[in-house]
């Protein structure tokens, strides 16, 4: 019987003139247009959440390397409203915004990179003895998620690194502006420091990229998954906003202490 079936199916499949063949082609082209439209998705994501917490970011860059500016007396006095204030009255409304075109131009990418090479990475984890009984034991689950997210940040923090330089020595000038643009501080980095200085501090940077991602895109997924078997019919924005919105402040939290060691690498000359 199995023999009759197989016999008749590659008759039908003959007299549709390969219309498997087309089946598969079609699919495929369908499977990449879902990469780009995932690839898009994530960049303008990166970019618009960006955007709207720049501000925040910029403050956190100048308390971060305050110290290496500051003496004891106004580290003692420092505060995100006095440090605010200071900004807008001395530097204008607009500095709160200062670097987040290179921000922008580092996080497209970023993203991008981010989430294609996770879904990757799973993919090819999943293949692997122990990771393959993912389905079946949340421990494989996790490790998967975890090992993808940080494969991928990692990947994406190396290709995209020299922007993410530029982006944290244009938000951590004040008073005196050394950088004029983008382009300005790709080029004096380069003449000054030599084309290594635009990788000055890659090291520190991977290794608080791969367990921040990691930690950002498993919290996130365990996270969604469990509500939606919960909650199946909330609204998939709130569950989306919120569950991202936890992730990255476990794996902030997590990487805090090193982001400070990272960002002054980042700013010696």
């Amino acid at each position: 019987m199995q023999t009759e079936a197989t016999v008749g199916d590659r008759a039908l499949s003959s007299a549709h003139g390969g219309g498997g063949l087309k089946y598969s082609a079609r699919n495929q082209q369908q499977a990449q247009i879902g990469t780009v439209t995932n690839l898009l998705a994530g960049g303008v994501a990166g970019a618009v959440s960006k955007t709207c917490t720049a501000p925040l970011a910029r403050l956190t860059i100048l308390f971060q390397v305050q110290g290496m500016h500051a003496d004891a007396v106004a580290l003692r006095n420092a505060s995100i409203w006095r440090e605010a204030s200071r900004i807008a009255c001395e530097e204008g409304f607009r500095a709160f915004w200062r670097g987040n075109l290179v921000t922008i131009a580092h996080r497209l990418p970023y993203s991008s990179i981010s989430f294609y090479a996770y879904e990757r990475y799973k993919n090819l984890l999943q293949l692997v003895p122990g990771f393959d009984r993912h389905k079946d034991y949340v421990s494989a689950d996790v490790g998967v998620r975890l090992v993808g997210g940080g494969l991928a940040g990692i990947t994406a923090a190396s290709i995209t690194y020299p922007l993410d330089l530029v982006r944290t020595r244009l938000a951590a000038q004040t008073k005196k502006i050394y950088y004029r643009g983008i382009s300005h501080a790709l080029y004096s980095i380069s003449r000054d420091e030599g084309i290594r200085g635009l990788y000055k501090g890659l090291g520190p940077t991977l290794l608080g990229v791969g367990p921040s991602i990691a930690i950002s895109f498993s919290v996130y997924e365990t996270l969604r998954s469990f509500w939606q078997f919960e909650r199946p019919h909330d609204s998939a924005v709130l569950v989306s906003l919120t569950c991202g919105s936890l992730s990255g402040i476990a794996a902030s939290t997590v990487i805090c202490h090193l982001q400070v060691a990272i960002r002054e690498e980042k700013l010696k000359v």
